[in-house]
């Protein structure tokens, strides 16, 4: 017999859409800021009305029965339109709203001023969290941890950074690519030499550990060469790395993005920029597609829509911005 609707509480929809989620009972709770008691109840209820167990557990969590499962996408598409709905009512769209964000540092300083403006100005009570892009930021996307990344990938094709490995459940969009240069001091011992791979190399290197990984698209580019950096230091983030290239009575170098230039003139006035002096066609293995990163199933979502948006729109701006000053110069 056909049931009706109306006997059906769709709160207990959304309960249902977070179990398909979250594959866990005490998951789904602390998602819900709810007892885990309750959720099995909420769980209990839904298994009457569909007349099915939805779930059965397993040594790795709840599995979904063919039923629960063919509700996956039509749930997700149901609570999206719902989601919209609301968000025509700005007073429910503005409180409780919360923004998490893993975004590469130092881009995160770039955009992240005018990005907290605009945020305020649509979402006046929304909380914000921002993380330095790392080796778990995308484990945090896939589990809800996250809303975006926005970070720098490789396009050498032996990098495991590559966007082609990234998994299939995950969207992106390019907005910009970037090649990596060298900032060394105005006073190195390197700009006395003809500026080439010779003097490059001859100098020890301040490294970055970029998602666990000590090496990345340059070194691999060298190898292919026969030749291999000296590494002295090898530090967690740009910033540190800049510091310390900036810090006198050393002969250190260090690589880090091109965008990072405006970053150094302003923190960093003892620092000078050249390029990494190899062949084009090498120097193209190094090309840096700066990426957004997001769960495909927040593609319908119109809190993370615009903020997709107005990211790229801020980011545009910083290269309009950035493209200005260089012709001024």
């Amino acid at each position: 017999m056909k049931k009706s609707l109306a006997r059906l509480d769709l709160n207990l929809l959304f309960t249902l859409q977070l179990l398909l989620q979250e594959r866990s009972v005490s998951k789904t709770a602390k998602k819900l800021n709810l007892t885990p008691s309750t959720v099995s109840k909420s769980l209990n209820k839904l298994r009457d009305w569909f007349d099915d167990p939805l779930f059965v557990k397993t040594p790795k969590g709840l599995a979904p029965t063919p039923l629960a499962q063919s509700m996956e996408q039509e749930l997700a598409d149901w609570l999206q339109i719902g989601s919209q709905i609301a968000e025509k009512r700005s007073d429910v769209a503005a409180k409780g709203m919360r923004f998490d964000l893993c975004i590469e540092s130092p881009l995160v300083l770039t955009i992240l001023s005018k990005l907290l403006t605009k945020i305020r100005q649509r979402y006046p009570d929304a909380k914000v969290k921002t993380s330095n892009w790392d080796y778990d930021s995308l484990d945090a996307i896939i589990l809800g941890e996250a809303d975006i990344g926005f970070t720098g990938r490789e396009s050498h094709p032996m990098s495991k950074e590559s966007l082609d490995l990234l998994p299939y459940f995950l969207d992106f969009e390019v907005l910009s690519a970037d090649i990596p240069v060298v900032y060394l001091r105005k006073d190195h011992p390197a700009l006395s030499h003809p500026w080439n791979l010779d003097a490059f190399l001859r100098y020890p290197h301040i490294n970055i550990l970029w998602e666990r990984n000590e090496k990345w698209a340059l070194d691999d580019v060298l190898t292919e060469l026969g030749l291999q950096r000296n590494i002295a230091l090898t530090m967690s983030s740009f910033e540190q790395s800049l510091f310390m290239a900036a810090q006198p009575n050393h002969q250190m170098l260090t690589t880090a993005p091109r965008y990072a230039l405006s970053y150094v003139q302003s923190l960093h006035p003892d620092l000078v920029c050249l390029p990494i002096p190899i062949d084009q066609p090498l120097r193209d293995k190094l090309s840096t597609p700066f990426t957004l990163i997001w769960h495909k199933r927040n593609a319908y979502n119109p809190k993370l829509i615009w903020l997709r948006e107005t990211i790229k729109s801020l980011y545009e701006q910083s290269l309009e911005t950035k493209e200005l000053d260089n012709t001024s110069h």
